[in-house]
């Protein structure tokens, strides 16, 4: 095996263990699947994590990552009102779910694995507060770019855009109708915008 830095390690094993989650399912990613896919020795997992939780960890966090990037950059732009950049900031985000359908559903799997998993409930607990800080930020920056405030409060904010967009990705999985998951998402930015008010 070529000589490489325990970092890029680390990531070429949470890459193989998306794939492994993507292709074969969550349970069915071991440690020695892992390692297999990466074709590394099983001595190098244990020198780049402390456990199978850690590695689990770090996929939610790039999966999440990976699905918020393209939209937190077409909030970003400017020149267009908050409620239009609301709505392509949400469709951006579909979009990257018609795309990548497979990495959304292992987001799912790791939920209700780690629920059934004796030991690994506090890994689904990481997961959504994870889901409800990446909405929250995108909140808070929100309101600071159109000068306004939410009248809801933000975590009950965050959480409401959460269940929204969790509902309509795994209704989507199931049934693949996109022009009713986009309009459900249209619907919920026109809501969202009734819930902001002028800043003090």
């Amino acid at each position: 095996m070529a000589r490489m830095a325990a970092k890029d390690r680390r990531e070429e094993l949470i890459a193989a263990a998306i794939r492994v989650m993507v292709r074969d399912g969550v349970t069915k990613a071991t440690t020695r699947a892992v390692v297999g896919e990466a074709n590394m020795p099983l001595g190098v997992f244990h020198y780049c994590f402390n456990s199978r939780e850690e590695l689990l960890q770090e996929v939610i966090t790039r999966l999440t990552d990976s699905s918020v990037a393209k939209a937190r950059d077409v909030f970003a732009t400017e020149g267009d009102d908050l409620g239009a950049r609301v709505t392509k900031t949400l469709f951006t985000f579909w979009e990257g779910v018609e795309l990548s359908p497979g990495e959304h559903q292992v987001g799912y799997e790791l939920t209700h694995y780690a629920l059934r998993q004796a030991g690994f409930e506090e890994l689904a607990r990481r997961q959504y507060d994870h889901y409800l800080e990446v909405h929250q930020e995108f909140l808070v920056k929100a309101a600071e770019s159109a000068g306004i405030r939410w009248t809801v409060p933000l975590p009950v904010l965050a959480r409401y855009l959460n269940a929204v967009l969790d509902g309509v990705t795994l209704c989507w999985l199931a049934d693949r109708n996109s022009e009713h998951s986009r309009e459900v998402l249209r619907l919920a930015g026109e809501h969202l915008m009734t819930l902001a008010g002028e800043d003090d």
